[in-house]
């Protein structure tokens, strides 16, 4: 079938192009991998393939990638999510494709791909014409996520192949954030202290880094300290801070009861957000 021809060829092309980058442009700035990377438009694809096209009456009505939750990777561990694609065609649907790309063109300057070994994918039929069809694919932060410039958002290729050999193939049907496993800690001290008494948190807000493959810390970042009153169920903002250098946070609060403080980050556009564990301060 030409639609899986077509993707064959995308994922092929895809993922050797970004196997190829990380032995000599790891250090490379954003947009200067675009040279490096073997383009893959109309001689990878042949002159009658295009990476955005509708053939027929298929559509794809929906793409959801890691259950709708942002892929997360750290500096060792592999992170396999699922891509489901839910497509439309008055025949059927015979096959469903996706996987993700990280660049500004899809023909010209594509500087990352996370793709599925199989061809297509495994579709289950909702009714007579439609079909939910899901591929797996691996973030291997040895492998694919080879450098801190593909954090925040990729694209999303989606494919569908109608059983009357009708198919679309969206090059960029939407897009999904990767971002950096991050850490936070909280220290309170001293532990007991008395009542009026300046209790100091510290703590430390770091995370993943690709480049090196170690953590390193988020500075200037804006996290909340949070506390907790013994025997209740919620916490309180006391105040926020900025993260300094590697990370460090630190600041004091004046002990009038027994409770447990935590600091908070939201998160950014390339760092998921976290939560400290608490740690629990007995005031005398």
């Amino acid at each position: 079938m030409r639609m899986r021809a077509t993707v064959a060829a995308v994922s092929g092309a895809l993922a050797l192009s970004a196997l190829a980058v990380p032995a000599a442009q790891a250090d490379a700035e954003p947009g200067a991998l675009a040279s490096s990377v073997t383009p893959f438009g109309a001689d990878a694809f042949g002159a009658t393939a295009a990476a955005d096209e509708v053939v027929g009456d298929t559509v794809i009505d929906k793409v959801t990638v890691n259950g709708g939750k942002d892929v997360v990777v750290g500096t060792t561990n592999k992170k396999t999510f699922t891509i489901s694609v839910t497509a439309t065609d008055p025949s059927g649907i015979e096959d469903g494709y996706a996987f993700l790309w990280h660049g500004t063109d899809i023909d010209t300057d594509v500087d990352g791909a996370i793709v599925p070994d199989a061809e297509t994918g495994t579709c289950t039929a909702l009714n007579a014409r439609s079909a939910t069809c899901k591929v797996t694919v691996v973030a291997d932060p040895n492998e694919n996520i080879y450098s801190n410039v593909l954090a925040g958002k990729w694209k999303v290729f989606a494919g569908a192949l109608g059983k009357d050999g009708d198919y679309v193939l969206k090059d960029a049907y939407k897009t999904h954030s990767v971002k950096r496993y991050s850490r936070l800690t909280v220290n309170a001290s001293p532990e007991p202290v008395k009542k009026g008494k300046t209790i100091t948190v510290t703590g430390a807000l770091t995370r993943a880094n690709w480049d090196t493959g170690k953590y390193a810390g988020y500075t200037n970042q804006s996290v909340k300290l949070q506390f907790k009153k013994k025997g209740a169920t919620t916490y309180a903002d006391v105040k926020t801070i900025k993260s300094g250098s590697a990370g460090a946070l630190k600041t004091t609060v004046t002990a009038s009861t027994d409770g447990t403080f935590r600091f908070v980050f939201a998160g950014t556009s390339t760092t998921p957000a976290v939560t400290s564990s608490g740690d629990f301060v007995d005031v005398q």
